[in-house]
């Protein structure tokens, strides 16, 4: 399984339904999890990024499903980054 940064901004819409249904964003990892990836870790931040979760897929086919439904809501704008564990870069690079 490969991690990913999917780093989350949300549209006007996006925010009036968290606003009056919070829950939303747990029944949302659910769905992610029907998709085929797993959220691991997630955080509310402040600055232009509303979210950080980090996922867990079987590979970039598999969280760019994740990210093309998401983001055909119109409630959320992501940007989704592939990360790889330090050890594993370092790795790489000898």
């Amino acid at each position: 399984m490969s991690i990913y940064i999917l780093l989350s901004a949300l549209t006007e819409e996006g925010a009036k339904t968290i606003k009056h249904h919070p829950d939303r964003i747990k029944e949302v990892n659910k769905e992610i999890e029907k998709l085929g990836a797993r959220v691991i870790s997630q955080y509310a931040t402040l600055g232009i990024y509303d979210f950080v979760s980090i996922v867990e897929a079987k590979d970039n086919a598999a969280i760019a499903r994740v990210s093309a439904e998401l983001g055909s809501r119109g409630s959320v704008k992501l940007t989704t980054l592939a990360a790889i564990p330090v050890e594993e870069f370092i790795k790489s690079l000898k």
